[in-house]
């Protein structure tokens, strides 16, 4: 994957959980939180995948 796009994505998800984060607490809604979570989550995986080496 591009490092563009891979960037995006990762920057994405830190906005999606800080906003599920934010709503959850604001409103009390425990879902948001979890799904915060969640995002927090993915954003951790795709920032430590291993990219695969190319043999040439």
């Amino acid at each position: 994957m591009n490092k563009i796009y891979r960037f995006l994505i990762l920057a994405v998800l830190v906005i999606a959980a800080l906003s599920s984060y934010s709503y959850g607490n604001s409103a009390g809604v425990f879902v948001f939180i979890i799904l915060g979570f969640v995002f927090e989550g993915l954003f951790w995986f795709g920032l430590f995948r291993k990219t695969p080496k190319s043999s040439s």
